[in-house]
């Protein structure tokens, strides 16, 4: 039996890389004998660059950057297999994780550091890029990314403005011509799963902003700094962005790729899935095991289940998800293409408890799973 092994990380628990490792244990528990493909997945944001890098054997790749507030941090990046595509989560470099709950300001936090670890990766030969947005600190529309790959910002006097999104309502002039030459050989593809514009009701500011520290006085700040910075980009830049969808993702960020690095919005797991060539498994596959924490109405808005269950029920291979908890009726389940759904969960217990055992847990349910599968096969055989 030819197994695909693909699961999400299991937030708080574990990661698609671990995920895929406790099935895997699971399986070959009771079935020693069955061929197992691992492909741990991920939707562009975190722990994106570590189920590539597994599921490609590709590596790991360390740069010390500069953080949101402009601290030395230790990022990671990731070169693929394939030793051409590099995969940047932003969160790395400028994720609101690295900036403590009472200094957390959007007028301030910068994606500079963003800007250095692409550096980073066209310095190790990458000339692909994908890049995940999620998790921000920042609202500052890309700016600092672009500064760190040589594009000049300057005000009205000719000099550099300052990080974060408030230094925004001071930009006179946007001058790439010492942008890194690299860039123009390099496709760069953004793992972006949100649709909002860069500005208004629903853009940067007024929807993301409050999580990262914005009170109201300062997401009409942002607000209208990222505005100018629209309206700047479209004369210097010929980018109109301003009402991009997912040009709002990130503080900005994605509009910020998009003009400054030619940048292509795509759903985080279509992305992913074409990285590690998923569909060439699929077709040979007799059954797809997925997972993740928790399987709910979020699952089926461009998350890593959706997408692998999509292309999974056109080639007509059933689908098993195991997941800590499963909060969805089954007659949507199966729509998506879902044959079976499980709780790792065997009985009454804490969701602490639950999330600190996952690992046995998720190994114990993939072998009930398995055991049902071997019932399935001797079935099919006796038919």
């Amino acid at each position: 039996m030819n197994i695909v092994i693909a699961p999400a990380p299991f937030k708080g628990s574990l990661s698609s890389v671990a995920a895929a490792d406790a099935i895997e244990q699971g399986v070959r528990a009771v079935m020693p004998e069955a061929e197992t493909v691992r492909l741990p997945l991920a939707d562009g944001g975190e722990g994106t660059v570590e189920a590539l890098v597994s599921a490609t054997r590709g590596r790991l790749v360390q740069a010390k950057v500069l953080g949101p507030l402009r601290e030395p941090v230790e990022a990671m990046f990731g070169v693929l297999g394939d030793d051409v595509t590099g995969v940047i989560e932003m969160a790395a470099a400028a994720g609101l994780d690295l900036v403590p709950a009472d200094k957390r300001n959007p007028l301030i936090t910068t994606t500079f550091g963003v800007g250095q670890l692409i550096r980073a990766a066209l310095e190790a030969g990458c000339r692909k890029l994908i890049i995940g947005i999620g998790g921000s600190a920042t609202n500052d529309g890309g700016a600092g990314m672009a500064q760190a790959l040589g594009a000049r910002l300057t005000d009205a006097q000719a000099r550099e403005i300052g990080p974060g999104g408030q230094a925004l309502r001071d930009l006179a002039k946007i001058d790439i011509s010492n942008l890194d030459p690299r860039i123009a050989l390099t496709e760069v593809f953004v793992a972006c799963d949100v649709n909002n514009p860069l500005v208004g009701p629903q853009g940067a500011a007024a929807v993301y902003g409050p999580q990262k520290g914005a009170t109201a006085e300062m997401v009409a700040i942002l607000d209208d700094a990222l505005s100018h910075y629209a309206d700047v980009i479209v004369r210097d830049l010929g980018r109109e962005v301003r009402d991009l969808p997912g040009a709002g993702a990130a503080g900005g960020l994605g509009a910020g790729l998009i003009a400054f690095l030619d940048a292509r919005p795509r759903m985080g797991i279509a992305l992913v899935m074409e990285a590690v060539n998923f569909e060439q498994y699929i077709e040979a596959a007799d059954v797809l095991i997925t997972g993740e924490g928790r399987i709910d109405e979020q699952t089926f808005f461009g998350k890593v289940i959706q997408g692998v269950c999509r292309l999974a029920k056109r080639h007509g291979v059933p689908v098993i998800a195991l997941a800590g908890e499963v909060a969805h009726d089954s007659e949507r389940l199966l729509e998506e293409g879902i044959a079976a759904a499980f709780s790792i969960v065997p009985g009454p217990i804490s969701v602490e408890q639950a999330m600190q055992d996952a690992g046995p847990l998720l190994q114990e349910a993939a072998e009930r799973v398995t055991r049902l599968l071997l019932v399935g096969s001797d079935m099919g055989r006796k038919a």
